[in-house]
């Protein structure tokens, strides 16, 4: 403990620097896991979280009574995350590579911070442009132009489910993938020059220093980012799934996830020991699959393991 001190004395001004990100992270990742109590109890307003009776493991028998919905709603979020995963990693990957190949270095860093403004719009806005691309009535611009103009026929976009999930999957990779790959590009601004100029030299094109030089030097990054990602595996952006949707009952079927119906049980029907419940099945499915995923890739490759 004295060395503890010590060394944290000694180092003062990095803890200094440090204490305005671990009093966040204090306050509002580890100070609200006491509410994960509620989960185990019969939440009474009247006695508080502490006084309120134990009703282990009632909670979780609510979340699965509806077995359909409970099935509905965990494939929907676990196919969402695959899908937006996949998706997302290959064309930050590719949009990365992209803009570092460029020629016109300036243009290139001009469209890289364009691309990345979409992040910074919230769903709610986002949510009035869809709704100006897919209502039919009055005639959105796809019912209202681009169908007419093919001879199709207008269709209802918010009765079907079934449109949704290309909807979705169109509107993340808008929102998020210019972001995504700044990361990347970080990567790739460290790759020594030296080894594109080695690969010339031996006849390598383009495509070919792409392949043997850039991604395989990308690869430590996308294996880190794919294990921080896979904790969230029960998660989604409510923002996406409830407000873009806009919670319209007939398209639950393939755009309810859980932190959607979460949302959805407390504004409807309050249970708060049923929505404990629920994210504390998400937390704990997320860190098996965090826990596993490393201990894969720490047999196959331990210098990309996150521990």
């Amino acid at each position: 403990m004295k060395g503890f001190f010590k060394n944290t004395w000694k180092n003062r001004a990095h803890v200094l620097l440090a204490m305005p990100a671990f009093l966040v992270l204090l306050l509002f990742a580890y100070v609200p896991m006491f509410g994960l109590v509620i989960a185990f109890k019969q939440f009474d307003y009247k006695l508080g979280i502490l006084s309120s009776p134990w009703n282990f493991p009632n909670n979780f028998k609510l979340l699965v009574v509806n077995k359909d919905k409970f099935l509905t709603i965990t494939k929907n979020t676990v196919m969402y995350y695959f899908i937006f995963t996949i998706v997302g990693t290959f064309l930050n990957i590719v949009l990365a590579i992209a803009i570092d190949q460029f020629v016109f270095k300036n243009a290139g860093r001009v469209m890289q911070t364009i691309m990345i403004i979409p992040v910074f719009i919230s769903y709610a806005a986002v949510s009035f442009v869809v709704y100006a691309f897919f209502s039919k009535s009055p005639a959105g611009i796809v019912n209202g132009t681009i169908l007419p103009a093919f001879g199709g026929e207008a269709k209802s976009f918010y009765q079907k489910a079934s449109y949704w999930p290309w909807i979705l999957t169109v509107v993340n990779i808008w929102h998020g993938v210019g972001y995504g790959s700044v990361l990347y590009m970080s990567v790739l601004a460290g790759i020594d020059q030296e080894l594109y100029e080695a690969a010339k030299i031996d006849g390598a094109n383009k495509w070919q220093q792409i392949w043997n030089i850039t991604i395989p030097m990308l690869i430590p990054m996308i294996t880190v980012m794919l294990l921080l990602s896979v904790g969230n595996i029960m998660r989604s952006d409510t923002g996406l799934f409830y407000t873009v949707t806009r919670n319209i009952a007939n398209l639950h079927s393939k755009t309810q996830t859980i932190d959607a119906f979460v949302l959805n049980q407390l504004l409807n029907n309050p249970n708060y020991g049923l929505t404990a419940a629920t994210t504390f099945f998400q937390s704990v499915i997320g860190l098996f699959m965090m826990l596993l995923s490393n201990g894969i890739v720490r047999k196959l490759a331990p210098q990309n393991a996150l521990f």
